[in-house]
């Protein structure tokens, strides 16, 4: 007799609450008040080991089970709150008589990939700095190396979108997947900082193989009309992964280490590569051209969508990183405690996978996406305009939700008009260089304010005067744009 997938995830989750309950009351109580410090190294590492065996579960329930995916997102913040997965369960045992197991979703195992992809970036920003400064790095070499991934980043972008067109979308997230779970082991022999630069580069560009190829793997298995909703569920683990990456990372690695949170995130990449090569290698993908979007000899074609897509992708990137640097400089003018900073992140995050997952998410088929997306950068640009104008707590919180908003108009606009205007044969250089952009994006939004010399309001001004601009320029430019970049 089969076991059901949701008695599996009940088990893990049972056992991961318990841990950290351990963890927090027995622990935690026995390092800081009777001073036995490896109470909580060795709790923590148990904690770890279980949360990745929950993690495992969590998947393999999605994947198996036809549910709304409001419950693993459920399952996956249970795991942050003491006795959340005990109340959880009483849930999940209703849903285990109600819920059969279907066919393994394929579509899912893309989602989950995509979200490891940005867990492991979302992971690092509460880490790495401190990590670099434990191993001797200067405050110059600590900038270096957090800018240095998206530089390398950038690079397995656009080589990603070349390979993806030549050897398929599955070979390259196959090499993505087992060449950063490997990348993310080494961080266990990072000993001085040289080291910790050679692990970055190499992190950065193979982690870039993975997105590409799997964006264009989920839009090549897509109906036409349906390219939008599924774009926006993609998003959702987008968000997912910016709301729970530095959370897990951050707990983790103060009871545990820095090294041991990339093992974590290591074993889930090794998880999703197991599943690929059994599940993903089975699917049959076939290559249809869409005529007037591109011809494969020459070229991929930048017409007006793919401009747009692309412009959309950097100042997306570009905002998050203004918002990154600004922000936490804003709230602490403000006399605010820093920790108000990441609520603040969270909330947008948890506004756009709200506008994901709901029935919201049909508007991106029935709308133009050239619409969708100036209505995103607009919102987005409004909402920096006015923040610097927010001094509650409430009114910091709804600017952040109008991003929120923003984001999720955004995200999917850019992606419908990339997946529109190119074809199938040629979709994975686009995504390459779709990516690059992003990453490209991350570097300028900080670099540049910090380059301009602005005042926290200035720079909030700055980036939302651009945003504006850019969606004066979704809405009405572009239309007679046309360049080539050739293979």
């Amino acid at each position: 007799m089969r076991i059901h997938p949701i008695a599996i995830l009940r088990l893990a989750g049972l056992l991961d609450g318990l841990s950290l309950l351990l963890l927090l009351a027995v622990a935690m109580p026995l390092k800081y008040v009777w001073g036995m410090d490896q109470a909580v190294t060795v709790m923590g590492s148990i904690h770890g080991g279980v949360f990745i065996l929950y993690m495992a579960a969590i998947l393999y329930s999605a994947l198996r089970v036809k549910w709304n995916i409001l419950w693993p997102a459920a399952a996956l913040a249970a795991a942050f709150v003491p006795f959340g997965n005990f109340i959880l369960d009483w849930q999940l045992k209703k849903a285990q008589a109600k819920y059969a197991v279907t066919t393994f979703n394929v579509a899912l195992l893309v989602y989950s990939i995509v979200f490891f992809s940005f867990f492991d970036l979302f992971a690092q920003l509460p880490v790495m700095s401190t990590f670099a400064a434990s191993v001797g790095a200067s405050s110059f070499v600590v900038g270096f190396v957090i800018g240095l991934y998206s530089l390398s980043n950038t690079l397995g972008n656009i080589m990603s979108g070349i390979l993806t067109d030549k050897v398929g979308p599955f070979k390259m997230l196959m090499a993505g997947l087992l060449l950063s779970s490997g990348a993310l082991l080494l961080y266990h022999f990072v000993d001085r900082p040289g080291l910790l630069i050679a692990v970055r580069i190499l992190h950065g560009f193979v982690a870039g193989l993975i997105v590409p190829a799997a964006f264009t793997y989920s839009a090549n298995t897509t109906a036409g009309d349906q390219q939008g909703r599924k774009v926006a569920f993609t998003g959702t683990f987008v968000g997912l992964a910016a709301i729970i990456g530095p959370a897990f990372s951050g707990i983790t690695a103060s009871k545990t280490s820095v090294p041991f949170v990339f093992t974590c995130v290591s074993a889930l990449g090794l998880l999703l590569a197991l599943l690929s090569a059994v599940f993903l290698g089975k699917q049959k993908l076939e290559k249809k051209s869409n005529g007037d979007a591109a011809d494969g000899r020459s070229g991929l074609k930048i017409n007006a969508g793919v401009a747009k897509a692309y412009a959309g992708a950097f100042f997306l990137m570009f905002s998050q990183g203004a918002i990154a640097y600004l922000l936490p400089l804003y709230v602490q003018s403000l006399g605010y405690d820093s920790r108000l900073s990441g609520t603040l992140m969270s909330t947008f995050g948890i506004v756009a996978v709200l506008l994901f997952v709901l029935p919201t998410n049909r508007l991106f088929d029935r709308a133009a996406p050239s619409v969708t997306m100036a209505i995103g950068v607009g919102l987005m640009g409004i909402s920096q305009l006015v923040i610097s104008q927010a001094a509650s707590t409430l009114a910091l919180y709804s600017v952040l939700g109008l991003y929120g908003v923003g984001f999720a108009f955004l995200f999917p606009s850019i992606n419908t008009l990339l997946i529109k205007a190119t074809p199938a044969e040629l979709r994975g250089k686009a995504y390459g260089y779709f990516y690059a952009f992003f990453s490209l994006g991350v570097v300028a939004g900080s670099s540049v304010l910090g380059w301009l010399t602005f005042g926290i309001v200035e720079g909030f001004r700055f980036t939302g005067i651009l945003l504006l601009l850019v969606a004066g320029f979704s809405a009405f430019g572009g239309q007679r744009k046309r360049a080539f970049i050739r293979q």
